[in-house]
């Protein structure tokens, strides 16, 4: 899939290392939900499984690459994929500062969100973005995702939160 100056592609075998870097990179783990990190060995066996379709594995893992600069700049994810109720949650990471807010991934969730409608025939997307996230909760809403919700947590004294 190719949206101007981005593709999207399927992981290759050469992908194993940029992965591990980027999903045991400590900073990257409050958004993504990660609490533990990955070894070559998952990440090898995951990549060599990505061949398997959607409806078989529940996900979609993409690479971004920057076509001009022959680089890979950041991943995009379909996950819990729901071909029943028509839906799936969307992930995304440009993981290099120096191509945050240049677009890119404007154009990779307007692809993917092309290809979940036009070809998946999904019905609903949905994104789990923490509330102080603005980055993040204004790219989605520029592409027209709308806040259905906030999830609350307890305090140490079980408590709700603000």
């Amino acid at each position: 899939m190719k949206y101007r100056d981005i593709r999207l592609r399927a992981l290759e075998p050469e992908d194993l290392e940029l992965l591990y870097n980027w999903e045991n990179n400590l900073s990257y783990w409050v958004v993504s939900n990660t609490v533990s990190p990955f070894s070559k060995y998952t990440l090898k066996r995951y990549v060599e499984n990505s061949h398997k379709s959607i409806y078989e594995a529940g996900q979609l893992r993409l690479m971004i690459d920057h076509i001009d600069d022959k680089v890979s700049i950041g991943t995009i994810d379909i996950f819990d994929f729901d071909p029943f109720h028509m839906r799936a949650g969307l992930g995304i990471l440009i993981a290099n500062d120096e191509y945050r807010r240049k677009g890119y991934a404007t154009m990779a969730l307007t692809c993917l969100t092309d290809y979940c409608f036009k070809t998946l025939q999904l019905h609903q997307l949905y994104c789990n973005i923490l509330a102080n996230n603005h980055e993040s909760l204004d790219l989605f809403k520029k592409i027209g995702f709308m806040q259905a919700g906030v999830k609350k947590g307890l305090d140490k004294n079980f408590r709700w939160l603000p």
